[in-house]
């Protein structure tokens, strides 16, 4: 998903009417766009392996049969390839930082590690802050297109216009902030029973499923709100686009919002989960709709 989204914003979002009739241009070829996406990937792998290291104890009760991590490979393994995925990853961000004449752009690749790092070993157990980095990071994999491809192309001329293509960037970059965040929420109340085993101290350990589960309603109705703002400020005049963002957007979300109320078991949350992540897709898919009714 993150190779897609990236994709998307290159080939289809930075091919928007507004930005070529304006004769905008973007920083990185195809060559050094490939080096970005597999860049980022490797950090994302990284995260993951380290995470299912220090998840063993929780992903026992929790996802038994997901279990990779001591049964399909050894620990030590688990541990040469986050290393490994995590050098090649900073390596080539260094790489596309380098060819972009801004080095100073590959401490996003050192950050973006560490803040995973930090999640899977300490931050995941406290409550909410494990949430927060992980949202904030999934939403960097979105904006660190717009670093690299925008911010090497500004002059003085044409700095409005490229910040108004970056803005544009940034709001489905807090879109994919907040859809995450209560994901992560929800796979909290869905991974209660081994977290618990495990010793993490997360939001539903601490004050219950029901109040964890009315914060996760609230947080769907902000977003449900922001982007119903969103699209009657500024898409309202393509009748096409409106009607995708209310019913592949806004639709899944009031779903999720009303089930939030009732959802009980881990049952309810995985399904929670997966329809959480299937919105995110759909609503980084109305970049191709944007194109198409342009």
């Amino acid at each position: 998903m993150i190779a897609f989204i990236q994709c998307l914003i290159k080939y289809v979002f930075f091919k928007l009417p507004q930005f070529t009739n304006a004769n905008l241009l973007t920083a990185l070829n195809s060559t050094t766009f490939t080096a970005l996406v597999f860049a980022t990937l490797c950090i994302a792998a990284a995260g993951y392996i380290i995470n299912d290291i220090y998840d063993v104890e929780a992903d026992t009760i929790n996802k038994p049969h997901k279990l990779i991590v001591g049964k399909h490979i050894s620990e030590d393994m688990a541990n040469n390839l986050f290393m490994g995925f995590t050098v090649v990853g900073v390596l080539l961000g260094f790489y596309v930082s380098w060819q972009v004449d801004k080095t100073s752009f590959s401490a996003l690749f050192l950050i973006a590690s560490g803040g995973l790092y930090a999640y899977a070993t300490s931050l995941k157990s406290t409550i909410l802050i494990g949430n927060i980095i992980v949202s904030t990071l999934v939403s960097l994999s979105i904006l660190v297109i717009g670093v690299f491809e925008i911010i090497p192309m500004i002059t003085a001329e044409s700095r409005n216009a490229y910040t108004f293509l970056f803005k544009f960037l940034l709001d489905y970059a807090l879109f994919a902030f907040l859809v995450n965040l209560i994901r992560e929420i929800v796979k909290d109340l869905e991974d209660v029973d081994g977290d618990y085993k495990a010793g993490y101290y997360t939001l539903p350990l601490a004050i219950g499923r029901k109040r964890t589960s009315t914060i996760a309603f609230v947080l769907s109705l902000i977003t449900i709100a922001s982007i119903f703002y969103y699209v009657l400020t500024y898409v309202f005049e393509n009748t096409y686009l409106l009607l995708y963002f209310i019913f592949f957007v806004i639709g899944p979300l009031l779903y999720i919002a009303i089930k939030l109320l009732s959802a009980k078991n881990k049952a309810h949350f995985t399904h929670l989960s997966l329809v959480l992540k299937i919105t995110l897709f759909l609503g980084m898919l109305s970049i191709v709709v944007l194109k198409i009714t342009s």
